[in-house]
């Protein structure tokens, strides 16, 4: 059990610096991109422009005990902290950065985004969860 409590610490700690340079690198794309523009090829954005971003749109939580999760059924109906025509909040890599709007495109559910949370929030959020 020691051996495995050291790796769950050891990987909680890689996890931890993952975060903190991460938050450093959006630090300094944020500063970067407020900066004048340099010409500096050695440090551009281009090198992360291909990385894929996990995105999720949140409708509503709910909190449920696990004898109500097993009751449900087809046609059962969860009940959501948020009201009908609340936004919709948008997430990338499992931080809020945005919220939107339902919309449909070509027959397809899509968002439209409505308020865009700042850069400077943005980050401040990213420290506070790294630190």
């Amino acid at each position: 059990m020691v051996d495995n409590e050291k790796d769950v610490e050891q990987g909680l700690e890689d996890v931890a610096k993952a975060a903190t340079e991460v938050a450093e690198a959006a630090a300094d794309a944020a500063s970067a991109a407020a900066a004048p523009v340099k010409k500096n090829p050695g440090r551009t954005l281009e090198f992360i422009m291909d990385v894929a971003l996990h995105v999720t749109v949140e409708v509503g939580r709910s909190r449920m005990t696990i004898g109500d999760l097993l009751q449900l059924g087809q046609g059962s109906v969860v009940e959501l902290e948020k009201l009908a025509g609340e936004p919709l909040d948008i997430f990338i890599n499992g931080k809020p950065v945005a919220r939107g709007e339902a919309v449909i495109v070509n027959e397809k559910f899509g968002v439209r985004l409505t308020d865009i949370i700042s850069p400077e929030d943005r980050i401040q959020g990213l420290e506070q969860a790294a630190g």
